[in-house]
C-alpha cells in the first residue's frame, strides 16, 4: 500500500537574500576600479597614505564619540541619583548623534573612497540630524504597524489573553486570609528548614 505524498516545495527567496549579495560584489568592484584609477593618477604611495590616514581619522573619530557617549551616560545617572523622590524626571533632549557619528567614523576607516564620502558625509551635524529624524519616524512607524491586529506583536497578546481553541478564559482569583497557609500534621513545631538540594 502505498500512501501518497505532496510534493515538497521550495521555499521562495527573498529578493533581500538576493539582491544584498549583488550589491556587495558591485559596491567591492567599484571600490577596487576607484583605488585603482586613483593610483594611476596619483600614485600608488598616495592611495596607501590616504587608506592609512582614513584609518587613523576614523579611530579618533570613533573614540572621541565614545567619549561623549560615555559623559552624556555619566551625566544622565548623575542626575538621576540628585533627582528628589517626589520629582518628575526630566525627559532627554534625544539622540545626539554619537551613533551615526560612529557609524561615520567605521565607514572611514573601510578601505575604499566611496566609503570615506559616505563616512564624511556622517560627520557633517545636519546630515546626522537628518538622518536621526528618519531613522526615529521609521521606527515609531515600524511599531505602529507591529501594534495592527493580525500581527505578530498583536499574536503574542492574544496567545496570553486566549486558549489554543480561541475562546477567553475568564477568571478571578480569591484569596482567603482565614486559611491556613499549608496543612499541618501533628507533632510539627515551628517553621520547617528549608528545602535543599
Amino acid at each position: 500500500m502505498t500512501t501518497a505524498q505532496s510534493p515538497r516545495t521550495v521555499p521562495k527567496r527573498s529578493r533581500a537574500r538576493t539582491f544584498i549579495p549583488l550589491g556587495i560584489a558591485a559596491w567591492l568592484v567599484l571600490e577596487i576600479w576607484l583605488l585603482t584609477v586613483v593610483a594611476d593618477v596619483a600614485g600608488g604611495l598616495t592611495v596607501l597614505l590616504l587608506l592609512v590616514g582614513a584609518v587613523v581619522l576614523g579611530a579618533v573619530v570613533i573614540k572621541s564619540a565614545g567619549r561623549r557617549a560615555f559623559r552624556n551616560l555619566t551625566e544622565t545617572l548623575q542626575r538621576q541619583q540628585q533627582r528628589q523622590p517626589g520629582e518628575v524626571p526630566e525627559t532627554g533632549t534625544g539622540s545626539t548623534g554619537n551613533g551615526f557619528l560612529m557609524l561615520g567614523g567605521l565607514l572611514i576607516m573601510l578601505p575604499g573612497l566611496i566609503t570615506d564620502v559616505l563616512g564624511l558625509l556622517l560627520l557633517i551635524p545636519p546630515v546626522r540630524m537628518a538622518l536621526g529624524r528618519y531613522a526615529e519616524r521609521s521606527l515609531e512607524r515600524r511599531m505602529r504597524e507591529a501594534a495592527v491586529p493580525g500581527s505578530l506583536g498583536d499574536a503574542f497578546q492574544q496567545a496570553r489573553m486566549r486558549q489554543p481553541d480561541g475562546k477567553v478564559v475568564q477568571g478571578e482569583v480569591i484569596k482567603h486570609d482565614d486559611e491556613p497557609r499549608s496543612p499541618r500534621r501533628p507533632g510539627d513545631e515551628g517553621p520547617r528548614p528549608p528545602l535543599t538540594p
